[in-house]
């Protein structure tokens, strides 16, 4: 196990500088002349070329990669070009907002996916026709479309809940459950769709395997042989499609906590690229990539325990 974790870390890392050696250099390409952006079109070409100077964009791009992954390694993401903030800082502030919504979407993923898919690869019929056209409508509409949707109905029509704007936990725990709620069902709609389909179709391989009919030909119930023995084995491929789920969720929060009006990361990416705030997109980027091979790491550990031929290949 050691060792297969071991394997996982260092692709981990090598991942996420193959990441950030591409995003530096797309940025550097497409950056423009920042200090410009920064000083304004007034500015003069003498006080441009010091700006320039002080942020040393005249040295060449290895030099500026290689400062970058050296404060990287310590730690040190720099400071935003624009607003001086220490990136580390202005990403942690909004972390948790995105991360909460992400997991959140994820939980509801999981609990009704898993229980759509086991429900019709059990019963077939008519309920698995069901859940076929609701996974498929699922995937037919667009998210933003699914947000707005919810916004009117249950925000505008029925008052049920903020339509934008977000409360912290520690503020007020009904608030922030009021102010998450929309975003969450508009991240999770698709998914679910996905997860589910994945779910039944390893539910019904497994229940034609010969392990099934022996352990019913021993006397064990319906109930336990699906609940203690299918759904393990159905479980790896299920836990496969959540983190490939996870991945999407982390893009699609940054169109949900538009729409929202959500302080999160999706905010700060778009104003950050939008200026051109290398910085501050190379600590979004990288901070996304470490969360990415983080929760691929976990589903890889569970992937291991749920089938040990796992670990060995």
């Amino acid at each position: 196990m050691f060792r297969f974790i071991l394997r996982r870390l260092l692709s981990g890392v090598v991942l996420l500088f193959l990441i950030s050696t591409i995003a530096f250099t797309l940025l550097y390409l497409g950056g423009g002349d920042i200090a410009r952006r920064i000083l304004g079109q007034t500015a003069s070409a003498e006080t441009v070329a010091l700006k320039s100077e002080q942020l040393g964009l005249n040295r060449p791009v290895l030099v500026q990669y290689g400062d970058w992954l050296a404060g990287a390694m310590r730690g040190d993401l720099g400071s935003s070009w624009f607003t001086g903030q220490l990136v580390t800082a202005g990403i942690t502030s909004r972390l948790s907002v995105t991360l909460s919504l992400v997991i959140g979407a994820i939980l509801l993923i999981a609990i009704i996916s898993v229980a759509l898919g086991v429900w019709a690869a059990i019963r077939g019929g008519w309920a698995d026709k069901v859940v076929q056209a609701v996974s498929i409508l699922g995937f037919a509409i667009p998210g933003f479309l699914i947000a707005l949707g919810l916004v009117t109905l249950f925000a505008l029509n029925l008052k049920w809940f903020k339509p934008t704007g977000y409360t912290a936990f520690t503020d007020s725990p009904s608030g922030w459950a009021a102010s998450v709620t929309l975003p969450i069902v508009a991240l999770a709609i698709g998914g679910i769709a996905g997860v589910a389909q994945q779910v039944r179709g390893s539910v019904v391989d497994a229940l034609r395997q010969d392990y099934v009919r022996t352990l019913r030909s021993r006397g064990l119930s319906f109930n336990r042989v699906v609940f203690k023995h299918v759904l393990r084995n159905a479980g790896g491929p299920a836990l496969a499609v959540l983190a490939v789920q996870f991945v999407g969720l982390l893009g699609g929060a940054v169109i949900v906590e538009q729409i929202f009006a959500i302080p999160g990361l999706g905010q700060v990416a778009v104003q950050a690229t939008t200026q051109g705030d290398i910085p501050m997109v190379m600590g979004l980027v990288v901070a996304t990539a470490a969360i990415v091979v983080i929760v691929n790491l976990l589903i890889d550990l569970l992937q291991g325990w749920l089938n040990p031929k796992v670990r060995l290949s």
